[in-house]
């Protein structure tokens, strides 16, 4: 196919070891400056500043300063959808990194992807929501049903403020662990957020994982009970 977008220039951005490293660690929401970067690559400062430039020209990083420092992040929310479906491709056909251990196990359990939950927790929480009727599928993809937004509200997440920011509301992404979906788009974050909020859940600092507390968990299934 000689015409439409150019998916292979982006494969080649995203394929290069060093560079999908750097993508993955980006997965956690963080903005990392560019020694970080290259410590999470296994390559030099210079080697690093070479790849992001790549991928900044490529639109997958947005850069910013502050102060001496200059960060990166991932570009968008489309940016994450990506990655995290190649993630399930790898995990799916056993392109593993390395084996697994503990800290595979706490990742699988619950952990960031980009801005919302994923993992066990994540698809817990999507099956939850479809199971009660509160999301549903039509042709142009996930909405949040009118009893939806009765309980996200009672729930203490403002949906006007969510309905004004320029991503979608509600969007599915493929859980690379699972390999069902979770909820993300801004609805997805939003839920994150009052997990944090209500100290349910907190962010490992080392890592991509969700670390809920005891009393967190119980509340979690008491309020986003399995589907039947």
């Amino acid at each position: 196919m000689k015409e439409g977008p150019d998916i292979a220039y982006v494969a080649a951005l995203i394929g290069e070891p060093a560079r999908a490293n750097m993508l993955t660690a980006l997965m956690s929401g963080k903005a990392l400056t560019v020694s970080e970067l290259a410590e999470e690559a296994g390559v030099t400062i210079q080697t690093a500043s070479a790849h992001l430039s790549r991928m900044e020209e490529g639109r997958l990083l947005r850069p910013r300063k502050q102060g001496r420092h200059k960060y990166f992040a991932l570009a968008s929310d489309d940016v994450a959808h990506v990655l995290e479906a190649l993630m399930g491709l790898a995990a799916g056909a056993g392109h593993l990194r390395k084996r697994t251990g503990p800290k595979d196990e706490t990742l699988r359990h619950a952990r960031v992807c980009y801005n919302h939950l994923a993992g066990e927790m994540g698809t817990r929480l999507y099956e939850s929501l479809v199971s009660r009727g509160f999301l549903g599928a039509v042709e142009e993809g996930l909405i949040l049903t009118e009893d939806g937004a009765a309980f996200v509200t009672g729930f203490g997440i403002g949906l006007d403020v969510l309905r004004e920011k320029k991503v979608p509301l509600c969007r599915e992404c493929l859980d690379w662990s699972e390999r069902r979906p979770h909820l993300a788009g801004s609805l997805g974050r939003a839920f994150l957020g009052r997990f944090e909020a209500l100290s349910w859940a907190r962010r490992d600092q080392t890592s991509r994982a969700i670390l809920f507390s005891a009393r967190g968990d119980a509340a979690f299934g008491q309020v986003f009970p399995s589907g039947t």
